[in-house]
């Protein structure tokens, strides 16, 4: 009977064993530091030159009457007086948050109708290309089809007023109809991305819960009610504050579709308005204080949105 011998390991002793935990390997540990510098570098230093610079100089800007030349002169909050009695910033303002409120909630709920239809489909990627194309198209060639589509004598204006028998409406021209044309719009170039978030939220619905509320007599209504939608409330809470931040920042579809904000200003939006001071007049202090408005609003939106989270949002335990 052969004896099998367990070779015995070398002993460690406690003080080598804190000198090993306390001070390990400092050739790999810098290499490992050196490849992450390395890695990280060109996305920190972008973040630095493109984003945070520039922000800390707008932001000392709007202090300031600097139109360009010389030297900074401070005024201190006169630009921010400025805008509050600006009537208009305050349109500016109106017309942003009245893009915000349409858009959003529209294109969310055409999303979720239209990621729920697509997953019920076999060919899903077809569809889903489908429907991401206005995404990666250049949203001024956007702006430009819908241009032309939206023009008085265009496809659009010429089948309502064929279907209606009606004038056609001027939807570029008309001051109560241009904000709806820029809504519209905003909605149909957006729909793409959030069906593809909504699609792949829908993944983590389970199959076997969905059959069980059918074989329960649940229909289709009440199961996407109870059980969709709270099981989507995550991908739902957390494209709603990517569209609210994305729909106040509205302003390559308004350049290139209504030209100069429109009839009476009435598509002019916060970030045209920066654009119209700083760029065209070259009035950057006053500029850079819209700016910084542009930004309390989305933080202060976005707060508001955290703060009713609890109030809808379902996680999984």
């Amino acid at each position: 009977m052969s004896v099998v011998t367990r070779k015995e390991e070398p002993k460690v002793s406690s003080s080598q064993s804190r000198a090993f935990v306390s001070n390990p390997d400092p050739r790999w540990r810098k290499r490992d530091r050196a490849w992450a510098a390395f890695f990280l570098a060109p996305q920190a230093i972008g973040i630095l030159l493109f984003t945070i610079l520039p922000f800390g100089f707008a932001f000392i800007l709007s202090f300031t009457d600097w139109n360009g030349f010389g030297p900074l002169n401070f005024i201190g909050f006169d630009n921010f007086k400025n805008q509050v009695s600006d009537p208009l910033f305050l349109r500016a303002v109106i017309n942003t948050l009245a893009i915000a409120i349409v858009t959003v909630p529209i294109g969310l709920f055409l999303a979720i109708v239209v990621a729920v239809l697509i997953n019920k489909l076999k060919r899903k990627t077809f569809y889903m290309i489908l429907f991401f194309a206005p995404v990666v198209t250049s949203s001024v060639a956007v702006a430009l089809i819908w241009q032309q589509l939206l023009r008085q004598d265009g496809l659009i204006s010429s089948a309502i007023a064929a279907i209606f028998n009606i004038a056609p409406p001027d939807w570029l021209g008309d001051p109560k109809l241009t904000l709806l044309a820029v809504c519209a719009v905003t909605i149909w170039s957006s729909l793409g991305l959030n069906v593809v978030i909504f699609q792949a939220g829908l993944q983590n619905v389970s199959p076997s819960v969905l059959e069980a509320a059918l074989i329960d007599g649940a229909s289709s209504f009440r199961t996407f009610r109870s059980i969709v939608l709270p099981m989507l409330s995550p991908t739902i809470f957390f494209q709603s504050v990517i569209a609210f931040i994305s729909s106040l920042q509205t302003f390559d579809i308004v350049f290139v579709l209504v030209k100069n904000a429109g009839p009476e200003n009435a598509t002019r939006t916060i970030v045209y308005h920066i654009y119209d001071l700083g760029i065209q007049k070259g009035q950057f202090g006053v500029s850079s204080a819209a700016a910084i408005f542009l930004m309390l609003l989305a933080v202060v939106i976005t707060i508001i949105q955290f703060g009713f989270e609890k109030k809808w949002v379902h996680y999984e335990r």
